[in-house]
This record gives structure tokens, sequence and C-alpha cells, in this order.
């Protein structure tokens, strides 16, 4: 096959050398839905830092141009998609904008899913200056944005308690640019709701599930990674948000089943909670239908 017919992915976001978040919870769940998969991790960590000790290295602008020149020096750099998850600095970011268009030029129909890693929970975890980079320079150029409800707060400037606030929040960021956005997580009156809108179209769709007690390190970059297979790969997008949620819901589930289980003292509790990626191959493969999604009109 010739590769630029291949559907191959360029996935930029956080490493851990143990453990699953960023690229190591994304590549997985790609290549079994068959897609290539490079990596370029915007950092590179020991273990995420929900453990008692973290070490590793936070990469900079000049390190990501390195990559990039050194795959169009060969002739590497078409993409089918660009994937972008956590960045660590400023700088690494304002470099992921400049590598746009260079992808685009080689694939004009290159399509970009950022998932504007930012926080949750109403707390910021990267340094407040990628807040406006994002607004400002990486929501115009995005085809496909995957904000959870504080991050789609950061980018608006709207406050969300309703879902009609979602739905207005939404609209806004339409105007941006993006063709599509996907709220991966909306907590109202106490239950997990997804929203997925597309510009065409004056519906929006959405799928409530049920809340597991334990937050996920990594369930959002194993989220986006998902919804891009899925929405490339099915020709229907409630289908679509359908296959994501439930394998996502699956493989929580049965994260928590298996940590619940450890009776081992000596083990941390992060250890416990790291997503059990290999383990649930079949569902990533075949997605067991549990929730159904609705069209909002």
């Amino acid at each position: 096959m010739n590769s630029e017919c291949e559907l191959r992915v360029l996935s930029i976001q956080s490493h851990v050398v143990s453990g699953y978040v960023g690229n190591k919870s994304a590549t997985f769940p790609l290549q079994l839905l068959g897609f290539e998969v490079d990596t370029i991790n915007s950092v590179q960590l020991s273990n995420h830092t929900g453990y008692k000790v973290t070490k590793g290295d936070i990469l900079d602008d000049i390190n990501l141009r390195k990559l990039i020149d050194g795959l169009v020096a060969n002739n590497l750099h078409y993409y089918s998609h660009l994937l972008t998850g956590y960045v660590g600095s400023p700088s690494f970011l304002d470099e992921i904008v400049k590598l746009i268009p260079i992808l685009k030029e080689k694939n004009p129909k290159l399509c970009f899913l950022c998932d504007p890693v930012m926080g949750d929970d109403g707390k910021l975890y990267v340094p407040k200056e990628l807040v406006e980079i994002y607004k400002n320079k990486v929501v115009p150029l995005a085809d496909i944005l995957t904000p959870n409800q504080f991050e789609l707060e950061l980018l608006t400037d709207c406050k969300i308690i309703t879902l009609n606030d979602a739905k207005v929040a939404i609209e806004k960021l339409h105007r941006q640019g993006p063709k599509t956005i996907v709220v991966s997580s909306i907590d109202i009156e106490n239950k997990l709701t997804t929203i997925v809108s597309e510009s065409s179209d004056k519906n929006m769709i959405k799928i409530d599930i049920p809340k597991i007690p334990i937050t996920y390190t990594g369930s959002g970059d194993l989220f986006a990674s998902l919804f891009l297979a899925h929405y490339t790969l099915q020709n229907n997008l409630k289908y679509a948000l359908e296959c994501t949620i439930n394998t996502l819901h699956s493989i929580l589930s049965n994260t928590l089943e298996y940590g619940s289980a450890i009776k081992d003292e000596t083990v941390q509790a992060a250890r416990k909670k790291e997503l059990r990626l290999i383990q649930n191959k079949k569902i990533i493969e075949n997605p067991p239908t549990l929730f159904k999604a609705e069209i909002l009109t």
C-alpha cells in the first residue's frame, strides 16, 4: 500500500516509562484499530505525577524542531492525522503551531485532533501562559477539539452549570474554527455526560454514563485516541461516540475491579489505578454495547 493512503498518526503528548498516560495510553488502542502511530514526547517521565516520586524532563521547542527537521529531510512527514495532548511548555506548544502548516503542505487533508490538556475539576496543571496560546493560536487550527468541562470553560470564558451553558460554549468554539467538538465529560446533575457537535449540523449528540468513583490518570488521553479512531473508521458520528464511550467505560470498570482486588499494602495507590489496556485488547477491538447516545435538537 502506498504510504500516502495509510492511516498514519503523529501523536505529540506526554510519555511515561512505567504506566499508561499520554502516548503510552494512546498508541496501543490506535494500533489495534489499524493506525500506524509515530510519537513525539512533550515530556518524558519515569511515571505520572500521582506517584510519590516523579523524575524526568520537559522538552522544548528546539527538541521538537530537530525531530521534525529530521522527518522532513527524509520525506517521512506524511500523516493522515495529528494528535496532540499534554504539553509542558509554552515554547513547545508554539512550535506545534508552526508544525501544522508543514504537515498540511505535505497532506492538505490532514486531520488535526487537539486535546487541550490544561486541567480538570477547576485546577490548572499547566503553565497559565498555555491557556492563551490554545485560545488564540491552536483552537483556530484544530479540526477536532476534545476539551473536558473545565477546559471548555477556559477556552470560552463561559461558566458551565447547565446543559444549555455547554451548548452556548460549544457554539462559541465552533465560531473559532473547529468543525467537530467533543466535550469528554460534563458533570451536571450528578451524572457525567459526553457531548459531540459538528458545525455543519444544528443537532448535538450526547451520551450519559454512570460515574466511576475513582479518577484515572490517562483516561482523557485514551478517550481522545479512541474518538480519533472511531470518528475516522465509522460513517456514523453517533455510533463513533458510542464505540468510544463503551470502550472507555469498560476499561475503567475493569481497572477499578482489578485495583480493588489488590490487598498488598506495599503497592502504591497510583499503581493500582494504572489503566488495564493490554488486558482489555478484545474490548478495544470489539466494544460492547452498554450505553446509547441520543440526539439533542
